[in-house]
């Protein structure tokens, strides 16, 4: 097993822990939709379809990026990818690095030939080896998109994590203008504030994954893995730095009104689901509660999958939302 192989298969077992995870009340509690009780519709009516990059999917949810560059990694990835066939969803790869520079093949496409697929590179690994890089890895698994994560607090924490975070936007440039498919950026549990979100879009991104704060956290994930005390007092007070997701979707949508927003960072249920898009997401990403799932079976996935495209369904139906179109004109208070 390599070094990357073992931290790769460190990160799965850490996420599985729910102390790496924000535990009080999700901000998305605080919200709550008005009830429609004469919705005048019949539940059998209820259509959640929705489009992504020109394509017809069968819900406005992504299974989120998780892993990548084990061999268990790879086994997850391809129960959710047969999953994502058969549900007709998008999937998110974990990052391709590993299998990119060890040259290990990467089957997805062949499991899911009709599922839009989403390759995965770190933002410093894209400055440092340049869009022909991206090119090869979006090529491996015949990507629909490329996710570029931006992850500056776990690579403090994580060790021999990059530090060095400067020309990264001008890379980021070149691949927008280069690729024939779309760059998605990512943070991986701080968020993207609308201050980094007008920077990326100035470097031609136009669609954005927000990962608020609220889901799993990646800095407490690299804590753990980390023995360095003299590292952890000081990341100590860092560990649950950023903002929630429900915040960064609304000062987004505020500030910013052409950007493709994924939302992502805690979406626990379906209703999260259907609150992201009320609030002015497309689609929303959904990575953690998917995770057990799939090291059991691609079976599972489905059920997990299933039970949150209900659980949408049922938000729909509760608030006389016939599809998403009617969904996104739903009245939302705070408590």
């Amino acid at each position: 097993m390599t070094s990357i192989d073992k931290r790769k298969d460190e990160h799965i077992e850490y996420a599985m822990d729910p102390t790496n995870r924000k535990t009080e009340n999700s901000e998305f509690d605080r919200l709550v939709l008005e009830h429609d009780c004469v919705p005048e519709i019949s539940f059998d009516e209820i259509d959640i379809n929705s489009m992504f990059l020109n394509q017809s999917i069968s819900a406005p949810l992504i299974i989120g990026a998780m892993t990548g560059g084990s061999r268990e990694g790879d086994r997850i990835n391809e129960n959710l990818a047969k999953a994502a066939q058969k549900l007709q969803i998008p999937l998110a790869l974990g990052s391709q690095r590993a299998a990119i520079e060890t040259g290990r093949a990467q089957k997805i496409r062949e499991i899911a030939p009709d599922a839009l697929i989403l390759g995965n590179l770190g933002a410093t690994q894209v400055r440092d080896h340049g869009v022909e890089f991206v090119q090869k890895a979006a090529k491996s698994v015949s990507a629909d998109a490329m996710v570029i994560h931006f992850n500056p607090l776990q690579e403090l924490i994580q060790p021999g994590g990059d530090t060095d975070w400067s020309r990264i936007l001008s890379e980021i440039k070149k691949c927008s203008e280069s690729l024939r498919i779309p760059i998605i950026a990512k943070e991986v549990g701080s968020g993207i504030s609308v201050t980094s979100a007008k920077k990326l879009q100035l470097g031609g991104v136009k669609w954005m994954e927000v990962a608020g704060r609220g889901g799993t956290s990646w800095a407490r994930i690299e804590m753990c893995r980390n023995s360095n005390d003299d590292l952890k007092k000081v990341a100590e007070p860092f560990l649950d730095w950023g903002m929630d997701t429900v915040s960064l979707i609304k000062l987004i949508r505020r500030n910013m009104n052409t950007v493709n927003l994924i939302g992502s960072g805690g979406i626990r249920n379906g209703l999260d689901v259907a609150k992201c898009l009320i609030l002015g997401c497309d689609l929303a990403a959904v990575a953690q509660p998917f995770l057990s799932p799939a090291r059991k079976s691609s079976e599972a996935v489905i059920e997990a999958v299933s039970v949150y495209t209900e659980q949408l369904k049922w938000a729909l139906f509760l608030t006389g939302s016939r599809n998403l179109i009617d969904l996104k004109k739903v009245k939302v208070y705070e408590k």
